[in-house]
């Protein structure tokens, strides 16, 4: 079961029968990787098939090298070309896209068992790491943008309000805006009562002269590799 069906021919040879048998298998576990993906995130339709139909061109590919180190050279070199074609994905994106070759390339050696069980244990996990909160920030954790005169000094201006409301909070990055004539101050917080979040920018308010003041949730594009 778990023996490559190419070495198991009497020839040596690749047979048609083989071609289309780890081609199936190839076009079965490339559905799977996608169905893997699309549970509970975003995606689009053309990453999706993208997914489905990588293992088996790359099973192909490995099936028409079949040893041959100058063809297995030059492939190397037609796929290190695809990078420079293509935008930068999401550490996920990437992983899938990985997740994908590497069955492509079991399944071109003829190792169609461990392919179904590769995918199988690494399938489960996927799924269960993407239903479950592991690695997520904490919901109560914002990102809050307040825009201050230049004639104040930022440091510890807001510190009092902080303590009052926040668990705990980070000056991320400080910027001048409009000329140089106001600064942008970009902190991290932890907001102890989400229901006194609106008191919490009045008293902001009040303070900074009724400037722009933005808190929102804490950009997730730390994704990206």
């Amino acid at each position: 079961m778990l023996n490559s069906i190419l070495t198991a021919s009497t020839t040596g040879d690749i047979t048609f029968q083989s071609i289309i048998l780890c081609t199936l298998a190839s076009l079965v576990l490339g559905f799977g990787v996608s169905a893997v993906y699309m549970f509970k995130g975003k995606y689009s339709k053309n990453f999706v098939i993208t997914l489905a139909l990588l293992p088996a061109l790359i099973q192909l590919v490995i099936m028409m090298v079949n040893g041959n180190l100058g063809a297995g050279v030059a492939v190397m070199g037609a796929f290190s070309l695809v990078r420079f074609r293509s935008v930068p994905g999401t550490s996920k994106e990437i992983l899938n896209i990985f997740f994908a070759m590497a069955l492509g390339l079991t399944t071109g050696m003829g190792y169609i068992g461990y392919a179904v069980i590769f995918f199988i244990i690494i399938g489960i996990v996927l799924l269960v790491l993407s239903a479950s909160r592991f690695g997520e920030k904490n919901s109560a954790e914002k990102e809050l943008k307040i825009t201050i005169a230049e004639s104040l000094d930022y440091n510890g201006i807001f510190d009092d309000l902080f303590d009052k409301y926040t668990n705990n909070f980070e000056l991320v990055r400080v910027k001048t805006t409009n000329m140089g004539s106001l600064y942008e101050l970009q902190y991290h917080i932890s907001i102890k009562d989400q229901t006194l979040e609106k008191e919490f920018i009045d008293e902001i308010r009040c303070r900074n002269g009724n400037l722009n003041i933005t808190c929102g949730k804490v950009p997730t594009n730390k994704d990206e590799l």
